[in-house]
């Protein structure tokens, strides 16, 4: 099993990794089909099916999906170049996509929300169509964004394209039994493994081109985070705090009087500068997903600003295990909020975050996974309940304990010598089981919870 580096870890555009970077993705892939027809389309219809139905429009769904098949990409996305394209598509009713001739597409009458049952492969569905000049149907397909950015056709999922179908890799490991047998077998730590995985597919110079350029757009979110204020869109009037906290730490560096416990501050403000970004639209990495961004980049930037001996050269290390980690879960179980609730995200977030910091820190590999098991053990049963469907409450402030919970849990275990009761295999399968006993009100719906008892919203 290969997952690369840079599919758990993708640059894209807030709000939603899998309701913003999916649809998105998506509509593209679709254009790719409208184009190999052999004769002209006329027009493009979309339906939203389940969760990115039911909270479509707080997660830029709606806007997503029209810029998908538009011919914009999470990666290469521009803010002034979309909000153009959106605004020419409302005036013309036309979309002008590279390579085709004009379509007929009006976002109020040719986007549908269908707030019926989810369709049957994922609980975030989507229906691209294309039609004729009488407005019948040609082209249709099915996609299903299944967390992190990944998107899948109904016959891909049914085949189970999810999984790898390239090259040989030298250490593929489905398991973290597998991964730690690797490790022991061959003396070569997680990251190791994993880099030896990726430069089997990939350039060495591209990888490592690769590699920087993510820790360079996580840092920069982090950074404007940390420079920006206001209120964050969408109708929460959510105020901007990071910016305040941090201002503030900063005062009070040097201090004898700062308690301690002041360091869960540092490392949530990482957090929650990400998250805000997230939350206005801005480019982040999904890590494994944009609601759960800000854990690993906070985790990170702790280690290399409050860690005595941190150094720049490792952050390579700590991706490439949180991204083996990360590869683990979505291969065993899940990293969909729609699919099994936040403990899929931010408690996925954590447990990669967790093993990354371990293994910067000298940690074993038997430590390592030790390490993300605490953590993912942690966040087991949390659900994604987004107050009016945005990315704000309680996503931000949850991004901070994360990544406080990522630190304690690393720290815990190197403490110890790896051995412990329940391994990280046995962590992620009762995740797996119980996101698919949680009720669908609890699964980023914002039928339960937070979503509904929270006043005026």
């Amino acid at each position: 099993m290969f997952l690369s580096v840079f599919d758990i870890f993708k640059v894209g555009v807030g709000p939603s990794s899998s309701h913003t970077m999916g649809p998105m993705v998506a509509g593209g892939r679709f254009l790719d089909r409208v184009r190999a027809l052999p004769f002209h389309a006329h027009g493009l219809r979309a339906s939203l099916h389940g969760s990115l139905a039911f909270t479509g429009v707080g997660h830029a769904t709606d806007r997503a999906t029209i810029l998908g098949l538009a011919g914009l990409m999470p990666d290469t996305y521009d803010h002034e170049v979309a909000e153009k394209t959106l605004a020419q598509i409302r005036d013309t009713g036309e979309i002008h996509a590279p390579g085709l001739n004009p379509l007929k597409f009006h976002p109020k009458e040719d986007l549908q929300f269908d707030y019926g049952p989810n369709l049957p492969g994922h609980a975030n569905g989507m229906i691209l169509m294309a039609t004729d000049a009488q407005g019948d149907v040609i082209l249709q397909e099915t996609y299903y964004s299944i967390g992190g950015g990944f998107v899948l056709t109904a016959d891909e999922l049914s085949a189970g394209k999810a999984t790898d179908e390239g090259a040989p890799v030298p250490y593929p490991f489905k398991s973290a039994a597998e991964m730690l047998d690797m490790a022991k077998a061959s003396g070569k730590s997680i990251a190791q493994m994993k880099e030896a995985n990726e430069v089997s597919r990939k350039a060495h110079q591209d990888f490592s081109a690769g590699v920087a350029r993510l820790w360079s757009v996580m840092d920069d979110c982090i950074e404007r985070g940390l420079a920006s204020d206001g209120i964050l869109p969408g109708g929460l009037n959510v105020k901007r705090r990071a910016k305040g906290i941090y201002d503030a730490l900063m005062a009070e560096r040097g201090m004898n009087l700062t308690p301690p416990h002041t360091i869960n501050d540092w490392m949530s403000v990482y957090a929650m500068a990400v998250n805000e970004e997230n939350a206005a639209g801005g480019q982040v990495v999904t890590a494994p997903t944009n609601g759960a961004a800000g854990v690993v980049p906070a985790v990170i930037k702790y280690y290399l600003n409050h860690v005595p001996g941190a150094h720049q050269g490792r952050i390579s290390e700590f991706l490439l295990t949180a991204a083996a980690i990360g590869g683990l879960v979505k291969f065993n179980a899940s990293i969909s909020g729609a699919e099994a609730g936040c403990q899929a995200e931010v408690g996925s977030a954590s447990a990669m975050a967790a093993a990354g910091l371990c293994a910067v820190m000298g940690g074993t590999p038997e430590q390592v996974e030790n390490a993300a098991e605490i953590a993912l053990e942690h966040h087991l049963g949390m659900t994604c309940d987004p107050v009016k469907g945005l990315v704000q409450v309680p996503c931000i402030e949850r991004n901070g304990l994360g990544a406080i919970k990522a630190v304690s849990a690393a720290s815990l275990a190197l403490r110890g010598d790896g051995t412990h009761l329940v391994p990280l295999d046995a962590c992620i399968e009762t995740m797996r089981q119980t996101g698919a006993d949680m009720s669908e009100k609890y699964k980023e719906t914002s039928l339960g919870g937070l979503a509904v008892n929270v006043p005026n919203c």
